[in-house]
């Protein structure tokens, strides 16, 4: 069973919703959720904030953060789940921010560095970096499918 049908269920049979804030996957995971008949039973949506700008604008992260700490940190990737709890009625949430190359990788935050954050609008959250190798659609890929299962497996 795929990790979007597994967490499908989950949520379905806990009467619960999911939305997202995506940076680095730009759309994907929304998808693995979506090509699911009956995901809009539990998934309100997501919200594609690929530039800083967006990520300030819209999730409400600080900018002075993205400055220090980059888009791609715990700092920044926690702010983007609180702010889908913000703009949602969500009861869960998932947010991904990373690098998936070629370009924009440094020796600090190589290519393929992804943090996710995944939580409960009551304030249970946890964020966890991850290093992906391969190429830009591998490194997108496998991010999306591990955010799916990080939520199932740490929530439920």
């Amino acid at each position: 069973m795929s990790g979007s049908l597994q967490l499908q269920e989950a949520m379905i049979k806990k009467g619960k919703t999911l939305a997202i804030a995506e940076s680095c996957t730009a759309g994907l995971l929304s998808h693995l959720i979506t090509k699911n008949s009956g995901s809009s039973m539990y998934f309100l949506g997501s919200i594609v904030t690929y530039s800083n700008e967006l990520k300030h604008s819209i999730l409400g992260v600080r900018q002075e953060d993205l400055k220090d700490f980059g888009a791609v940190s715990e700092v920044v990737v926690l702010q983007m789940l609180r702010g889908v709890f913000q703009v949602s009625s969500a009861d869960y949430g998932i947010a991904i921010s990373g690098i998936a190359g070629p370009l924009g990788g440094s020796e600090s935050t190589p290519v393929g560095t992804v943090w996710i954050a995944v939580g409960e609008k009551t304030g249970r959250e946890q964020a966890r970096v991850l290093s992906f190798q391969g190429d830009r659609a591998a490194i997108i890929e496998q991010a999306a499918e591990v955010a799916l299962n990080l939520l199932y497996k740490e929530l439920f």
